[in-house]
């Protein structure tokens, strides 16, 4: 049996050690929550942070560098990644800040399926102006469509070469090239030169990106109402997309539909009509970038 003496030494011994313990564990604690707090502290300070070797006033892009909207209610302009005011700095818009009911309408056309001719047949019979982003294989492809948007009245605009993510080039050479490619070939087909409109593919932006665009003399459009029309396989029905181009469209909207799209070749004539009815008026792109 250990004595007395000896037994109050080892309580005296472990409750050192627990007490080291105890601090040892505090103290990796205290560290970790400051650790903690600073980096939430700087990942909200960069994550609204302007880009590198910018000011404060930059265009911030959304978390994946994707153009994106935040619809508030039908009938009125949805708030996007950057103001009005934020894009113009760059020569960009998404829609036009006005009352009056004026749109815009553009299409996205990424290769020929047989819709293109339908839906110029229903722009011609509306007397309606619409802007075709196309890529440049698309010019390679279906000259004698770019023959018809450019006789009938309607501007080709630029949707790059290769239709790649446009945020992921961080050199003028390379953004340069995927432009002016397309220029080119549009220059051989039509014998006119392209008018410096620009969609970056998939609304994929930055700031330097827009920076790029406005120093080659181009002009960016994103868009203030789509709707999923894309998938050549799974076509929206008339109702879903009559719910979405009615219910959403607003004054100075920026409209982009896909000429892709079995969809908008049927409805596209009556959805003319039906916004006639609503009191809206579609312009030229060209007065929106005046």
């Amino acid at each position: 049996m250990k004595k007395s003496s000896d037994l109050k030494l080892i309580s005296i011994l472990k409750k050192s050690i627990y007490t080291k313990k105890t601090v040892k564990i505090l103290c990796i604690f205290t560290a970790a929550f400051f650790l903690g707090s600073f980096a939430g502290f700087l990942a909200e300070r960069f994550s609204s942070a302007p880009g590198k070797g910018t000011d404060a006033e930059a265009v911030p892009a959304s978390a994946e560098g994707n153009w994106g909207l935040s619809f508030q209610e039908e009938g009125q302009t949805p708030a996007g990644n950057a103001t009005f005011e934020e894009l113009a700095r760059y020569d960009a818009y998404y829609a036009e800040d006005t009352e009056e009911r004026s749109i815009y309408l553009t299409f996205d056309a990424g290769y020929e399926n047989g819709n293109t001719g339908p839906i110029l047949d229903a722009l011609k019979k509306h007397n309606v102006p619409a802007t075709f982003f196309v890529v440049g294989t698309y010019i390679e492809s279906e000259p004698e469509l770019i023959k018809r948007m450019a006789e009938e009245g309607h501007t080709v605009g630029n949707h790059t070469w290769h239709h790649p993510d446009m945020s992921a080039i961080s050199t003028m050479d390379a953004f340069k090239k995927e432009l002016v490619d397309v220029e080119d070939i549009y220059r051989d087909v039509t014998g006119q030169e392209m008018t410096k409109f620009y969609r970056p593919p998939q609304g994929k932006y930055n700031e330097e990106n827009l920076k790029m665009a406005q120093q080659l003399g181009y002009k960016t459009f994103f868009w203030s109402l789509a709707y999923v029309d894309w998938y050549e396989d799974d076509q929206p029905t008339k109702e879903e997309a009559f719910e979405k181009l009615l219910g959403r469209i607003h004054p100075g909207a920026i409209v982009l539909l896909h000429s892709t799209s079995s969809t908008n070749a049927q409805i596209l004539d009556e959805l003319l009509t039906k916004w006639e009815e609503m009191g809206y008026t579609v312009k030229p792109l060209t007065e929106l970038a005046e």
